[in-house]
């Protein structure tokens, strides 16, 4: 019989040996087997641009928390997982409890539900509800930086230096658009190895050339994930060759990326770390009895708020945030194509994008392409814009006919009914099913889990909300059960103050 402990496969994985240059940073990640034998690989980030210092204690502490995030992943997996590094108890508990957090999502979302990754019988596991997921007893040892002392002192920052984890994405060019109206704007790209650089590869050109700020550091964090599935024995020995829309066992992602974009944040005194999460992104489940977040921790606000609690209690001074939880996928498109069409035609949102010429171009037939041309026509632009042909475009639609899109169920039914309206679609029973109007879906949203004024900081919010308001056709508030008009005054942009404290959200 498969149980939890099943899974516990290697003996003890190790993050050591950190080397830190003034533009590099690496580790290697040992994994020592139950039957003796040990392999390891490194993880490495780099920059075009110095942010080391070997003799600093921040930049080494820093790279230390840089250099583990990926581990987070395998708490189900290890006997022992020891981080030797320069650690302090403010980093040991936050480590901790993401690990925990991503062992129950891992548990919930990975090897509960349907996985065509998972050998048989590994598939066959039940649930278990358990007051620790993370089977891994962790060892924080610091052999290498003994002789380094920490500063004291808080660190100040600018409020108007924003800097934005940029993917090449709808979310990220919004993002960018409005700071460019607001602020200082900083757009960091990770060109992480493998085929996700794709979706960046337009945007970041066009950053390159036109905003001074951009960054492109560079890691090989989808190499180190690779690898560490050749450990993990109920995973498919053909795992590279099944095609999914999601990864094998990994939810701590969007972390790896983040701590890479800090030594910028740091170096520069930038005050906003920016992520582009809508508004459905912040899921809360349930499994007999297991709480979980969907496997979208790291794309939740609630993510957000564990890091800016951590920034602050560091005495980094730094919040992190999405301009964009009151806005629905829809909505967003709008405002990107309505207000700044020419970043707008950089977008790719498509993870089989391929290169034509100097360009990336979607592959047109996924969900994520089909999803981004039915919202482009719904809002009567056109899907060539930003790489579509027509071709593409006639089959997207047709596509939509008899497919769904990922989206919670009023968004996609309001998406549906926006193309009806238009006669976009074939008329069948799917997609008279499918069509629903919900006019909430074109307005700003608030509430108190998904989207919550107190999760954006004062400075921010009067800003970004005359923009978003031009665009939106009203706002509302979720009132027992019901979505309820409310007017964006000074008065309702001032409820709530966010508190960062041990007790905070």
């Amino acid at each position: 019989m498969i149980t939890i402990e099943s899974f516990v496969v290697i003996k003890k994985l190790s993050v050591v040996d950190i080397r830190i240059e003034p533009k590099k940073v690496k580790a290697s990640y040992v994994v020592e087997k139950f039957d003796g034998n040990g392999v390891s690989y490194d993880l490495v980030y780099t920059y075009d641009n110095e942010y080391f210092d070997k003799n600093s204690y921040d930049d080494v502490n820093l790279a230390s928390m840089m250099l583990v995030q990926v581990a987070l992943n395998y708490g189900l997996f290890c006997k022992v997982i020891e981080f030797d590094g320069l650690f302090d108890k403010v980093d040991q508990r936050f480590i901790r409890d993401m690990m925990e957090n991503t062992s129950r999502e891992v548990f919930t979302n990975k090897l509960l539900v349907k996985n065509e990754f998972l050998k048989p019988p590994f598939d066959s596991l039940r649930p278990e509800k358990r007051e620790v997921y993370t089977l891994a007893s962790l060892v924080f040892s610091n052999t290498q930086f003994t002789n380094l002392h920490k500063n004291k002192a808080g660190t100040s920052t600018d409020l108007n230096k924003y800097a934005i984890l940029s993917s090449g994405g709808k979310d990220s060019l919004l993002t960018y658009g409005i700071v460019k109206e607001l602020g200082e704007a900083y757009p960091v790209f990770i060109n992480e190895a493998g085929r996700h650089w794709y979706t960046a590869y337009n945007s970041y050109h066009h950053f390159a050339d036109a905003e001074p700020n951009t960054e492109k550091p560079w890691c090989n964090s989808d190499r180190v994930f690779n690898w560490m599935l050749k450990h993990l024995p109920f995973i498919k020995d053909n795992y590279a060759n099944i095609r999914a829309d999601i990864y094998p066992v990994r939810l701590w992602t969007v972390a790896v990326f983040l701590f890479g974009v800090l030594p910028v944040v740091r170096k520069k005194g930038i005050g906003n770390v920016l992520i582009g999460d809508e508004y459905d992104t912040t899921v809360k489940g349930n499994m007999d009895g297991i709480s979980h977040y969907n496997g979208l921790y790291d794309q939740s606000k609630y993510f957000d708020n564990a890091l800016t609690r951590y920034y602050f209690k560091k005495g980094w001074n730094i919040y992190q945030y999405s301009l964009l939880r009151s806005l629905s996928e829809m909505l967003i498109m709008k405002i990107l194509v309505k207000r700044y069409p020419d970043l707008q035609k950089h977008q790719v949102s498509c993870h089989a994008a391929h290169k034509k010429g100097e360009h990336m171009h979607p592959c047109g037939n996924c969900e994520k392409c089909r999803r981004i041309i039915g919202m482009l026509k719904a809002l009567d632009e056109n899907p060539e814009h930003c790489g579509y042909d027509p071709g593409q475009i006639d089959r997207g639609l047709k596509a939509l006919g008899f497919k769904s899109v990922k989206q919670i169920g009023s968004d996609a039914a309001h998406l549906y009914y926006m193309l009806q309206e238009k006669n976009l679609l074939v008329d069948n029973e799917f997609t008279r099913k499918a069509a629903k109007k919900h006019p909430e879906i074109m307005k700003l949203r608030f509430d108190t889990e998904r989207s919550c004024l107190d999760d954006l900081p004062e400075h921010i919010r009067k800003p970004l909300f005359t923009i978003l308001m031009q665009y939106s056709s009203g706002a509302v508030q979720r009132v027992n059960g019901k979505w309820i008009d409310v007017d964006v005054d000074d008065d309702f942009l001032n409820m709530g103050n966010y508190k960062y404290d041990e007790g905070s959200k």
